[in-house]
């Protein structure tokens, strides 16, 4: 299927900038970028939005990605290479996710354990973070955008929507 559209940010006026300006200023709160790139992954694909990953060594080395661990995120749970941080950012990022699953969706046991391993600022930029991720996953859907690829390396992720052309 082709977009419908091109992506909305570039065809609203004014909306690419803040966008850009509010996934950077995430990206600064102090939330590890690897945490942040696990719960992206983590929501787009409850999302029903496809990723490609680097699965083989070679697709790895070739993208420069060095988190072997992301083929994985949709089992995290059956997985022991998570830290406990991280745990809770992506429970914490399904619970946001799937809120039509439950009547509580993000429980006060799931929000505990975020805010134990997390300062206010960083599960403020968390929370911010997930919603963005779904707002972007339900554009993309909307409009048929082409699926992410997800070959980019963390010490110098940025989230692909403001990856987008300043030319375009």
């Amino acid at each position: 299927m082709s977009p419908r559209m091109p992506n909305p940010a570039l065809v609203v006026p004014g909306v690419l900038k803040p966008q850009r300006e509010l996934v950077q200023a995430i990206n600064n709160a102090g939330v590890p970028l690897r945490t942040l790139v696990l719960v992206h992954l983590r929501v787009s694909q409850l999302n029903g939005r496809s990723v490609q990953i680097p699965v083989k060594k070679r697709e790895f080395e070739e993208a420069g990605e060095q988190d072997h661990r992301l083929p994985l995120v949709a089992t995290w749970r059956e997985q022991t290479c998570f830290t406990d941080a991280e745990r809770a950012a992506l429970a914490l990022g399904e619970a946001i996710t799937l809120i039509s699953e439950r009547d509580d969706p993000v429980t006060d046991e799931i929000w505990n354990e975020a805010a134990v391993l997390y300062n206010e600022q960083d599960l403020g930029a968390l929370v911010i973070h997930i919603g963005l991720v779904n707002l972007w996953n339900r554009v993309n859907v909307a409009t048929r955008q082409e699926p992410v690829d997800w070959r980019v390396n963390p010490k110098k992720w940025i989230p692909v929507t403001s990856q987008v052309s300043s030319s375009a």
